[in-house]
C-alpha cells in the first residue's frame, strides 16, 4: 500500500497518513479535474473501500454543477452535505488544495485562498487513510507539519516546493476565474490629424472618463508599459470598474528602443480592507436588539466573492435577506430566509438593515420613506467610502472587503450564540406576506390559456433551465417579472439593465457570458430573455453569436410593445387614423413579429411559441445545441401585466 506523500499517482489511490490525522496536519492535493467530470478526496478511517470504512471529510469536486460538497460517511449512511461557496475549480484548470486539521473543525483552502471549514462529526484520531477516484489527474498528494518525517518523500522524487502556511481567518474567498474588470484599449485618429477633421476624430479619453476609474493616452511607446499596468492595477483594485487607454495611430505605428523603455513591475495582488472593530461591534450590537432585522445583498457582494461568508451568516443567524437584481445568487434565491416575495413590506417595516455591498441609489429607493422606515437604521458595509451615507445618514458606516467584515461578524455573534428565530414576529409576518403573494402568482403561472401572461412563461421557462445557467434579462415587464419568477443559485449569474436601465444590453452581455462559460465552464447554459422592445435595439448580435458558434438560447417575451401593445384589430384601426407618424403610439410596437425568422438568414430554426407545450419543447431542444444559438418567440397577451403593486416601480423624487 502506498504512503504518502506521492507523487503522480494513479486513480483509484489508496494511501496511509504516516501517523494519521492529528491537530496541525496539513495535507495538500494538486491536480486536474478532467472534463464533465468529478473528482473525489476521502479522508478515511480504515483502509476498506468496498464496502468502505467511516469517512471523517469527503470532498466531492464537482465543476460541473459549480460546487465542492463536504460530508461524512459513517455506517454505511452519508451525512448531511455542506455545499454552499461556488467551486474554485474548473475542468482543465490546475487546482492546490490544503486540509488543516485543527482540534474541531478542517479547514479547506484552495488555491491559496480560505474555502470552507468542516466540523469534526468523527474523532480526529481516528482518520488514518486517504482515498482518491473519479476523473481527474493528481500530480502530487503531500503532507505539511509531519514530525514523523514522512513529509520529505526522498532525494529521488521530485520537488514539491514550498507548502504555504494555510490563509489565515478572513482570507479573501477563492476567486473565480472571471477575467478583471475590463482595460479597454480603443484606436483613434492619428495625432497629426487632430483638430483639422481627422477620420473618426472624437475626444475618446474625455468622453470614456465619467465612465471609467482611468482613461488616458500613453504620450509615447515607451510610456505604453506605464499606462497599461496602471490601468490593469485600477480595474482590479478598491470597487472594481473598467479603464480605457487610447492609442491613436501615431502611437500604434510608434518605434522605440527596448532600452529606453522603463523598467516596469507587475502590481501585487489587492490589499485587503479590514473593517474597524468598533464598527463591528456596532453591528452586532444593533443586530443583537433588532426586532426586524432585515439584510440586503448587493452586487458588490457578488463582486467581492463573498457568497461563502454570507451564506454562513444567513444560515448561522437565520437573519431575512433579499438580495439586489445582480446580488441575486449571492444567495440562492429559494433559501428558506429569503424574502424577496414579501420585498415591499420588508423594505417598510425593517428596523435595523445590514446592507451588504449594495447602494442606495433607485433601485433600494434611495433609503427613505414611504418605501422605507423613517426610523430604519441601515448598517452600510461597502468597499467604497464615498458610497457611505449617501441619500442617508447610516447609523454605522463600515469601509471594508466584505469577506473579513462577515466573518467577524459570525465570529462575534457565535459567541453571543445568536439566532433569529422563525416564530419571532417578524418572521412571522414576512412568511404569511410571501405566502400570499406567492400563492397570487402561482394562481397566473397556472393559467395557461392563450394568448400567454408573463407569469406562465416564467413558471415554465424556469421549470426547464438549468439551475446553474448564467441568465441574461432585460426589457420592461420582461425584466421586472423576470427577476422574481428565474431564480438563481449561484453568484455573478445573472446580468441585467444594470443602474443605468439601458435597453439593447442583453445581446453583448450574453455573448460574453457564452464566451467566459466556452473558456472556464463547458456544458454551463446562457439564457438571454428579452422584451420585443429590448431586442429590437441589438438583435443583429445573433450574427455574432451565429459567427462564433455560441449556444445562446435567447426567449424574445413579445407582447407587441414597451409595457404592453395592442391586438391586431385595435392595431389597425389606430394606424387607419391618420399619419402613422402622429397616431401610432410611441410604445407600440408591430403585432406579433416574427423575430424567430432571424435564424433563416443563417440557414437555421428558430422557434415560435404561443402555448406552453410549444415553450417546453422548443426550450428543450434549444439546450441541446453546442454550436449555435436560437431564438424562441414567444407570444403573450398584448395587456399582460405584473400583479397590482402598493408602489409604482420608480419612486419618484421628493428630496
Amino acid at each position: 500500500m502506498a504512503t504518502i506523500p506521492i507523487h503522480n499517482p494513479q486513480l483509484p489511490f489508496l494511501g496511509s497518513i504516516p501517523g494519521g490525522m492529528r491537530p496541525g496536519l496539513m495535507l495538500r492535493f494538486r491536480g486536474v479535474v478532467h472534463q464533465e467530470g468529478r473528482l473525489q478526496i476521502n479522508i478515511q478511517c480504515g483502509a476498506a473501500t468496498e464496502p468502505r470504512d467511516d469517512v471523517a471529510l469527503h470532498l466531492s469536486i464537482r465543476p460541473r454543477e459549480n460546487c465542492i460538497v463536504r460530508n461524512n460517511y459513517t455506517n454505511r449512511v452519508w451525512g448531511t452535505e455542506e455545499r454552499y461557496g461556488h467551486s474554485p475549480i474548473y475542468f482543465g484548470q490546475p487546482f492546490d488544495l490544503l486540509v488543516l486539521a485543527e482540534h474541531s473543525q478542517y479547514k479547506i483552502a484552495v488555491n491559496g485562498a480560505h474555502f470552507a471549514t468542516f466540523t469534526h462529526r468523527l474523532p480526529l484520531t481516528r482518520a488514518t487513510f486517504v482515498s482518491l477516484a473519479g476523473e481527474g489527474t493528481i500530480h502530487m498528494i503531500g503532507v505539511e507539519n509531519d514530525t514523523t518525517g514522512a513529509s520529505n518523500p526522498g532525494p529521488t522524487a521530485p520537488p514539491m516546493g514550498n507548502l504555504p502556511v494555510y490563509p489565515p481567518p478572513g482570507a479573501q474567498v477563492c476567486p473565480m476565474p472571471y477575467p478583471p474588470y475590463p482595460s479597454v484599449i480603443g484606436g483613434s485618429t492619428s495625432q497629426d490629424h487632430e483638430g483639422i477633421g481627422g477620420f473618426q476624430e472624437c475626444p475618446q479619453v474625455e468622453i470614456s472618463r465619467p465612465y471609467c476609474k482611468y482613461a488616458a493616452r500613453p504620450p509615447g511607446p515607451t510610456l505604453i508599459p506605464l499606462h497599461v499596468e496602471k490601468a490593469v492595477r485600477l480595474a482590479k483594485y478598491g470597487r472594481p470598474g473598467a479603464c480605457y487607454l487610447d492609442f491613436p495611430g501615431t502611437l500604434l505605428a510608434g518605434k522605440a528602443l527596448e532600452t529606453s523603455i522603463p523598467k516596469q513591475y507587475t502590481h501585487p495582488k489587492a490589499p485587503v480592507i479590514f473593517p474597524d472593530p468598533k464598527h463591528v461591534e456596532d453591528t452586532v450590537n444593533l443586530l443583537l436588539k433588532a426586532k426586524n432585522p432585515l439584510v440586503i445583498v448587493g452586487k458588490g457582494a457578488a463582486y467581492a466573492h463573498a457568497e461563502t461568508t454570507i451564506r454562513q451568516l444567513i444560515h448561522q443567524t437565520n437573519l431575512p435577506f433579499l438580495a439586489t437584481p445582480m446580488g441575486k445568487g449571492v444567495v440562492p434565491d429559494e433559501d428558506p430566509q429569503c424574502v424577496a416575495s414579501a420585498r415591499t413590506l420588508a423594505l417598510q417595516k425593517a428596523d435595523v438593515i445590514l446592507l451588504l455591498g449594495a447602494r442606495l441609489n433607485w433601485i433600494l429607493h434611495f433609503g427613505r420613506p414611504p418605501r422605507f422606515n423613517p426610523d430604519v437604521k441601515v448598517i452600510q458595509a461597502d468597499i467604497h467610502p464615498e458610497e457611505l451615507h449617501n441619500s442617508i445618514l447610516c447609523a454605522v458606516g463600515v469601509q471594508t472587503d466584505l469577506n473579513p467584515f462577515v466573518q467577524q461578524l459570525i465570529e462575534k455573534l457565535s459567541k453571543h450564540r445568536y439566532r433569529f428565530q422563525s416564530n419571532e414576529p417578524w418572521y412571522k409576518e414576512l412568511l404569511e406576506k410571501c405566502d400570499k403573494n406567492k400563492k397570487a402568482v402561482a394562481a397566473m403561472s397556472k393559467d395557461i390559456r392563450t394568448p400567454l401572461n408573463y407569469y406562465a412563461v416564467f413558471h415554465h421557462l424556469q421549470n426547464v433551465i438549468p439551475k446553474d445557467a448564467i441568465i441574461v434579462s432585460e426589457g420592461a415587464n420582461t425584466m421586472d417579472i423576470g427577476r422574481t419568477m428565474l431564480h438563481n443559485k449561484l453568484p455573478r449569474h445573472r446580468l441585467d439593465a444594470g443602474t443605468f436601465g439601458t435597453m439593447g444590453v442583453g445581446p453583448g452581455f450574453a455573448i460574453a457570458s457564452a464566451l467566459f462559460c466556452r473558456d472556464y465552464m463547458p456544458g454551463k447554459k446562457v439564457i438571454c430573455v428579452e422584451g420585443d422592445s429590448a431586442f429590437g435595439f441589438s438583435g443583429m448580435e445573433i450574427e455574432t453569436m451565429v459567427r462564433y458558434q455560441l449556444p445562446i438560447v435567447i426567449v424574445v417575451v413579445n407582447n407587441g410593445g414597451i409595457y404592453g401593445g395592442f391586438d391586431q384589430e385595435t392595431y389597425k384601426d389606430i394606424r387607419s387614423m391618420g399619419d402613422l407618424t402622429q397616431v401610432t403610439p410611441p410604445s407600440a410596437l408591430t403585432v406579433e413579429t416574427h423575430y424567430e425568422n432571424m435564424m433563416k438568414m443563417f440557414g437555421l430554426e428558430g422557434f415560435f411559441v404561443r402555448e406552453i407545450p410549444e415553450l417546453e419543447k422548443s426550450v428543450k431542444e434549444a439546450l441541446t445545441y453546442t454550436d449555435k444559438p436560437t431564438i424562441i418567440n414567444v407570444i403573450i397577451n398584448p395587456s399582460a401585466d405584473r400583479k397590482p403593486q402598493a408602489f409604482s416601480w420608480l419612486t419618484e423624487s421628493k428630496l
